[in-house]
């Protein structure tokens, strides 16, 4: 046994030892070779079993011990990554070492002390790591809810028009949810494949719950019972690139339908869904029944590909929900990433609810298009795009939308005014019109890929005076968050102008300074360090932190170049298309986040052309049209963990009327996950990156799925601590909707459970929530 744990020491020994010289090469810490060279003479006595070698052991481990308090202080994930695998193997060798009758009691004892600060190590382990605590926070003094809808219904992607994904119900209490159980399931019959994915917030409206399926199949379930109403298939074209439907959207035609065609309601479809398909199409379908309305467009469908050109159609679809607005349906559409110049174009367009005849056109780059492109004309390409779900205010008449980054996404020498004026930015239109009222730019030329992803939010908060201010909350991939007066778009919350790296790639230039919301708290920004660097082991922390020091990293906004780049947050998040809720309430706004770095190195085009691979929606790149390709990936150590510390996704509640962070949670497991993708089985909450967004309920409850653990959660509202759990047969990365039904009384949460990018485990459930029943309760 000593001669292994010798074998084994020298060999770690010889491992910290080369690596930490190259690591002092690079200007980093010399704590690695140092130790490493203790280690190598401790294994060679070990092996010869040698006390000295013990004790030289010893002495290594309590030096390891004083430079890991000196670098990261008490926090605990940062020392597990230093301290544990050392420990355990001093507790082997203090069992295993041969002693004399003096040294065998204080070496069991040194054994003793060690076995039990690692069994507190493992228990604390399982516990959640709070980033910050509600001890100590105010009273929450609340805004005004934007065009607030009472009752039962969820009857649109955010609840309301407004974004905030707040349910004014209180059937379910932070004193009952912990006895919530699977009330129904409902599966899809389509279990994702590929870049397939099943991520639908199904809308619910008098008692009906509606959805979409990847393959744009609409599906309508008794809200009470998961059982199939009816079920409508478009016949959509199959789609390879990035197949999936986030969410259907609701119109009532009766209230827009004159007295002379009331008498032929029937056959008019009154109340009807309305969705976009993945081969570029708006249909519509009577809610009843599911039967296509064939007095909208060309027998039920419209096509999203009239004016956008010959070329490239397979790259534009919608994946979110369109939004219905008045007697509108506006769409706007996902554009594949960084693949080429010239894609199609980003234009938003709003169609009659009833007939699908196009009402108006927002094209960019072409504002004097306000329809249909001249005849023999398309909308400008390569328009910044509005893939992601916008917000409107009814009373002032704004329909707000996030828009993306003019492709590609990591070289803009080509792009235009336009371009630049547009990209990852929120943009106010005049509803009836489609004609631009304001625009806010949270970065400007983007070559980041920091789209603004999420559905802006929409509430009255308070002025500190006894009024309120009409606002718009923005978070973004940066994991800033933006307070805007949505009247006119000028910041709420300070914003300010702050230098940033510069340099880069030939052919392209670097925006001297970005806009930063210092008035509101950020989530996830700290720059990462080397001391930030993290590994289950200390070698794979040790080939992180030699990835880290080899790469180019200023912070964010390093710009793309040659070298490898490190950027954090990066383009997965900080937030992302899951939005945010808003406690109405309370006004507090509740934000999910991811923290995982991205690498990446620009190729010259003959380089890429000639021995590159294309990525997916992640991945490398082509770029074609431009002089760079682009490789790329996510920041991981060998083991396949990211290489800076945890927390890795967290949850978290700012007041809006103080603009203070409330309280921090990381947020999910490793336990269907883990090194070299082998899940670990362990329910430890390290925060994992999240997927979809929270909804919130005026009980007081936050309700979160998108994890990469199988579960939702529900959280305190005003402390963030997790008060339920439920378990879904696969990862979910939807968002979650509740709602209360009309038949039975009961209130139902609901979320989608296609799978995750992290298992390798997909599904198709539909999952409801509930309380037992009163004749089911003990």
């Amino acid at each position: 046994m000593l001669v292994i744990l010798g074998l084994f020491i020298l060999l770690v020994g010889l491992g910290m030892a080369v690596g930490g010289a190259y690591l002092i090469s690079l200007g980093g810490s010399w704590y690695f070779a140092l130790a490493g060279l203790g280690l190598l003479v401790a294994g060679v006595l070990i092996a010869r079993q040698r006390w000295l070698g013990v004790v030289l052991y010893l002495l290594v481990l309590a030096g390891t011990v004083v430079w890991s308090l000196w670098e990261v202080g008490l926090g605990f994930w940062p020392l597990f990554s230093r301290l544990v695998l050392f420990a355990v193997l001093a507790v082997l060798l203090l069992l295993c070492a041969p002693t004399s009758p003096k040294a065998k009691r204080p070496s069991l004892c040194l054994a003793a002390v060690l076995i039990v600060a690692l069994g507190a190590t493992f228990y604390t382990a399982l516990q959640p790591q709070p980033i910050q605590t509600a001890d100590g926070a105010t009273a929450p003094v609340p805004g005004v809810a934007v065009g607030r809808v009472d009752g039962p219904d969820w009857r649109y992607f955010g609840r309301t028009p407004s974004g905030t994904r707040h349910a004014a119900l209180e059937q379910i209490t932070p004193d009952t949810v912990a006895g919530l159980k699977v009330a129904w399931t409902y599966r899809t019959g389509e279990i994702p494949e590929g870049r397939q994915g099943h991520v639908v917030t199904p809308l619910h409206v008098n008692g009906i719950l509606y959805g979409c399926t990847q393959s744009s199949k609409l599906f309508a379930l008794n809200a009470d019972t998961g059982e199939e109403i009816w079920r409508f298939d478009p016949k959509a074209a199959t789609n390879n690139v990035y197949p999936r439907c986030r969410g259907v959207g609701y119109y009532d035609d009766a209230a827009n339908t004159t007295a002379s065609s009331a008498q032929n309601a029937s056959s008019l479809c009154m109340p009807r869904i309305i969705a976009t398909t993945v081969d570029a199409r708006i249909i519509a379908v009577d809610a009843m029944t599911g039967a296509p309305c064939t007095h909208f467009g060309d027998g039920g469908s419209v096509s999203l590909r009239v004016g956008m050109g010959e070329q490239n159609q397979e790259l534009y679809f919608p994946t979110a929900a369109p939004t219905v607005v008045r007697n509108l349906v506006v769409v706007g559409g996902l554009v594949w990433d960084n693949q080429k110049v010239g894609e199609p174009s980003g234009v938003v367009r709003a169609f009659d609810a009833h007939t699908g005849a196009l009402v108006w056109a927002w094209d960019l780059g072409n504002p004097a298009i306000t329809r249909l492109p001249p005849e023999g004309g398309t909308y400008s390409a390569g328009t910044p795009n509005v893939w992601s779900t916008p917000a409107f205010d009814d009373a002032l008449g704004l329909i707000y939308l996030p828009t993306g980054n003019a492709t590609p996404d990591f070289w803009g020498g080509h792009r235009t005014a336009a371009d630049e004026r547009y990209s990852s930015s929120i943009v106010a239109l005049d509803i009836a019109t489609g004609r631009e009222k304001w625009r806010f730019q949270t970065v400007r030329h983007d070559i980041w890929d920091y789209d603004v992803p999420s559905q802006p939010a929409l509430y009255d908060v308070p002025d500190g005076q006894g009024g309120t201010i009409p606002a718009l909350i923005q978070t973004t991939k940066r994991g800033q968050i933006f307070m805007l007066d949505r009247r006119t778009g000028t910041p709420i919350a300070k914003v300010e102008d702050l230098a940033v790296p510069q340099g880069g790639v030939a052919d392209d230039w670097t925006a001297p300074t970005q806009p930063y919301s210092i008035g509101m708290p950020s989530i996830g920004t700290e720059p990462l360090s080397e001391q930030r660097m993290w590994g289950l082991t200390p070698l794979d922390q040790l080939i992180c932190r030699i990835d880290f020091r080899r790469s180019r990293y200023e912070g964010e906004f390093t710009p793309p170049s040659e070298q490898l780049t490190l950027q954090y947050p990066s383009w997965l998040g900080g937030m992302n298309w899951g939005s945010v809720t808003i406690a109405e309430n309370l006004g507090y706004l509740v934000v999910n986040d991811t923290r995982v770095a991205t690498w990446s190195r620009m190729i010259p085009r003959q380089a890429y052309d000639k021995g590159m691979s294309n990525g997916g929606h992640e991945g490398n790149a082509p770029q074609l049209g431009t002089p760079w390709g682009i490789e790329q990936g996510r920041f991981l150590s060998p083991l396949g963990v990211p290489c800076q510390q945890p927390p890795y996704g967290t949850i978290s509640a700012i007041d809006l009327a103080t603009r203070q962070l409330v309280w921090s949670m990381p947020l999910g497991t490793a336990e269907e996950t883990g090194p070299l993708g082998i899940a670990t089985h362990l329910p430890m909450p390290v925060g994992m990156p999240t997927r979809g967004g929270p909804i919130s309920t005026s009980a007081g409850l936050v309700f979160m799925a998108g994890t990469q653990d199988f579960a939702i959660r529900a959280l305190d509202v005003r402390t963030g601590k997790e008060l339920w759990k439920g378990k879904v047969p696969v990862g979910a990365e939807a968002t979650p909707m509740t709602y209360l039904s009309p038949r039975s009384g009961r209130q139902f949460v609901v979320v989608s459970a296609g799978g995750n990018s992290a298992t390798t485990e997909k599904g198709d459930y539909v999952v409801a929530f509930a309380l037992p029943k009163p004749e089911q309760r003990d």
